[in-house]
């Protein structure tokens, strides 16, 4: 069983309704790559924030808190449970915790401090984070160079270090009871399941749904076009690789992919994991905390 069918099921059983948590889910169109719950499963239960917008509009995690609030809302209000499933961590870690309240991308911030890395070294980026917020760079280490460059650009715009206004983050929901839960899988079985889930993709029709996408025009630069397997496919269809070669780097991509989402997720307090076939088990604890 694997995390939608296990919401829908929770969904049937507790009066529920699924919001989507996955951050390509969002775009209409994109629906095969991004393993959208099946019509069967939005027949059973109603879903939310999927297929909520265009493919070349932005969306962040801004916009999914927001969204997700109002939908958390209007669930309630109807006395049925809301039911967030999905594996974009940053969108779930912000409707937990909050948004960050710090301020938004600097281009030229960035650009000097990509030329302070290529004149000096990397290294010196993160000697100057571990003097300006300790506490942060402990938690990054010095090889997250995504994570190094935030945290000094938001230091020099506000000279106030990332993790306190981490610390001044208000969460999302309130008043609202939290049950987190979260499946796991042995490394053998993920990878099976992950090898499967891609053949069937190709199977179902990936290459034609990106084809046709293409065709009426949706760009390539188009944010879902950046998900799992599209990049892969379009480099199918520009006759840059095989077939064959789509499918085996989709599969590679996804298992490394997934590795990184667990890595985030296990970092997240507060989870009650299950394994993937233990639907019952996970039922059952949700019914206890109620």
């Amino acid at each position: 069983m694997g995390k939608s069918a296990l919401a829908v099921e929770l969904a049937l059983r507790f009066a529920g309704e699924v919001i989507n948590g996955d951050s390509m889910q969002v775009y209409r169109g994109f629906d095969i790559g991004t393993a959208k719950p099946s019509a069967e499963e939005r027949r059973k239960v109603p879903h939310h924030l999927l297929d909520i917008i265009e493919p070349e509009e932005q969306f962040n995690a801004a916009d999914f808190v927001r969204l997700a609030v109002e939908a958390i809302a209007a669930i309630l209000d109807k006395g049925r449970m809301p039911i967030v499933v999905g594996g974009t961590g940053l969108y779930l870690k912000a409707l937990l915790d909050g948004l960050f309240p710090g301020p938004g991308r600097d281009s030229e911030v960035r650009r000097r401090l990509r030329e302070k890395a290529e004149a000096e070294g990397w290294e010196s980026l993160y000697r100057r984070l571990e003097e300006t917020d300790p506490v942060y760079a402990r938690k990054v280490g010095p090889r997250d160079r995504v994570r190094i460059i935030r945290a000094l650009e938001v230091f020099y715009l506000t000279q106030v270090p990332l993790s306190a206004h981490f610390s001044r983050t208000e969460p999302s929901l309130k008043d609202v009871q939290i049950i987190k839960i979260g499946l796991k899988l042995d490394r053998k079985e993920l990878v099976k399941r992950i090898e499967d889930r891609v053949d069937r993709m190709f199977e179902q029709g990936f290459v034609a749904e990106v084809r046709n996408l293409l065709a009426r025009n949706v760009s390539p630069e188009a944010p879902p076009f950046q998900a799992l397997g599209y990049r892969r496919v379009r480099r199918f269809l520009n006759n840059e690789i095989s077939l064959a070669q789509a499918v085996a780097l989709t599969k590679q991509d996804t298992r490394q992919y997934a590795k990184r989402q667990m890595t985030w997720f296990r970092k997240m307090t507060g989870i009650v994991w299950f394994e993937a076939g233990e639907g019952r088990a996970a039922a059952g604890y949700v019914r206890d905390q109620l």
